[in-house]
């Protein structure tokens, strides 16, 4: 995340290898999620969270267990420390917001 490609017209884990055969719909909304989510505390994590998990369900955006591993792997892997600890963050809220979409109402 911290570094860029050339023309600045995404970052560079999105061109790395580990997500070559991911769709790039895919792709730029996994961007906007991690970007959109940066600095943001528990509480607005959570806020941010729900409409997100709504859209990508309306855009039927649906992700495999290998395309997301393969997507964090790289949004890692061209991460500062300071990222790499709100990424952890970011799915932490992500797991939270899942469990809680599926509880019983």
């Amino acid at each position: 995340m911290s570094e860029e490609n050339n023309n600045k017209t995404h970052p560079s884990w999105m061109d790395d290898e580990l997500v070559r055969d991911i769709p790039k719909r895919k792709l730029d909304f996994l961007g906007q999620l991690f970007a959109d989510g940066h600095g943001k505390s528990q509480k607005e994590m959570m806020a941010y969270m729900l409409p997100m998990m709504r859209r990508a369900k309306e855009e039927q955006l649906a992700f495999t267990s290998r395309e997301m591993s393969a997507a964090i792997a790289a949004i890692k892997k061209h991460s500062t420390p300071e990222e790499l600890s709100q990424i952890d963050k970011i799915l932490s809220q992500s797991k939270q917001a899942a469990q809680q979409k599926g509880a019983p109402q």
